[in-house]
């Protein structure tokens, strides 16, 4: 708000969705600002008491929480999909995947659906609906037919961020 990238409205309605813990994907262009956005997020979740598990390739998500598990990929033995799966095991509120880029989408959503609300993931798109798009093409990297419900039952709120 301070560097009018959005409105008070605006902000107000982010963190009014993270307190009521709804499942959020941020779009945009190369260095629209999808992970500053997310981190700015992750402020706030801290504050919620959570169990947080952040998932990602490269470190550049940062969250307060008391209890944030870091999972990172390692090239050539464990991916983005991997650590989906085994988030679960860790009994995680808030699953947070820094950019999702491959069939892990399928995995992402899944989670997000099953007792796991709360969760932020980026995504590059070039607007909002192509971001539901993105997401679909993600998830046929794991399955041919992906259920059109599940990625509107489990994604509550798409952010698009315009390029600056």
């Amino acid at each position: 708000v301070a560097e009018r990238i959005m409105l008070p409205l605006q902000a107000d309605a982010l963190k009014k969705a993270v307190r009521e813990r709804r499942n959020m994907l941020i779009a945009g262009g190369t260095s629209s600002g999808k992970t500053t956005l997310a981190n700015a997020l992750l402020a706030e979740v801290a504050e919620c008491d959570d169990r947080v598990i952040l998932i990602e390739d490269t470190r550049e998500l940062q969250c307060a929480a008391r209890d944030c598990v870091a999972l990172r990929t390692r090239r050539g033995s464990v991916t983005l999909a991997d650590l989906v799966r085994s988030t679960l095991r860790l009994r995680p509120d808030r699953i947070i995947v820094g950019e999702v880029r491959g069939a892990e989408a399928l995995d992402m959503l899944k989670a997000w659906n099953t007792g796991h609300p709360g969760g932020i993931a980026t995504v590059h798109a070039n607007s909002a609906r192509s971001a539901l798009y993105r997401i679909e093409q993600l998830a046929q990297e794991a399955v041919v037919t992906v259920p059109r419900r599940l990625i509107a039952e489990a994604i509550d709120l798409i952010v698009f961020i315009a390029g600056r």
